[in-house]
């Protein structure tokens, strides 16, 4: 594959850039990718997970009042601001210290701030269901508490349904 850019060397870097869902593909050269200013992994100016993890630690949410300073581990000293510095904690403290700042970011990162792991699909049918259960609970709870018992109860016979399922596997 040629070079996108300058249309003479062989494009030996490839990148995706989505942008408000659109997905750009480029293929160019090093060269061109120097010239663009993009980061060239293994070099001097390379990509990093530290650079990554810097990018995703200085989010802030609107909501934050504590400033990240201000927030220190109490067994060894590490504050928030190095520890976004760092990419790492100081000790096994850190993670409760910082827990207000971890836990929008994990949300941000992952879409959730508790890991439920992956669950296979050929001996994994139990636990889908029993998953799909605990789900269904809180639904039928959230209708419980809005005073919606007919889709309650519809609720609580689907839970009946899979209940049976897993009786019979």
């Amino acid at each position: 594959m040629v070079c996108q850019e300058c249309g003479k060397r062989p494009a030996t870097l490839h990148f995706t850039k989505i942008v408000n869902g659109d997905k750009n593909e480029f293929h160019i050269c090093e060269n061109c990718a120097r010239e663009k200013g993009e980061m060239i992994p293994g070099t001097s100016n390379g990509f990093s997970i530290h650079n990554l993890l810097s990018g995703l630690l200085d989010f802030e949410p609107l909501s934050s009042t504590t400033k990240p300073q201000a927030i220190r581990c109490d067994n060894c000293g590490l504050t928030y601001s190095q520890f976004s510095k760092l990419g790492r904690f100081g000790c096994g403290s850190c993670y409760q210290n910082f827990s207000e700042k971890l836990d929008p970011l994990f949300k941000r990162v992952h879409g959730n701030i508790v890991h439920v792991g992956k669950v296979p699909k050929r001996s994994g049918g139990i636990i889908q269901c029993r998953r799909e259960i605990e789900l269904l609970k809180k639904d039928m709870m959230t209708c419980i508490e809005g005073e919606e018992f007919e889709q309650a109860a519809q609720i609580r016979d689907q839970i009946r349904e899979i209940e049976k399922k897993i009786a019979s596997m």
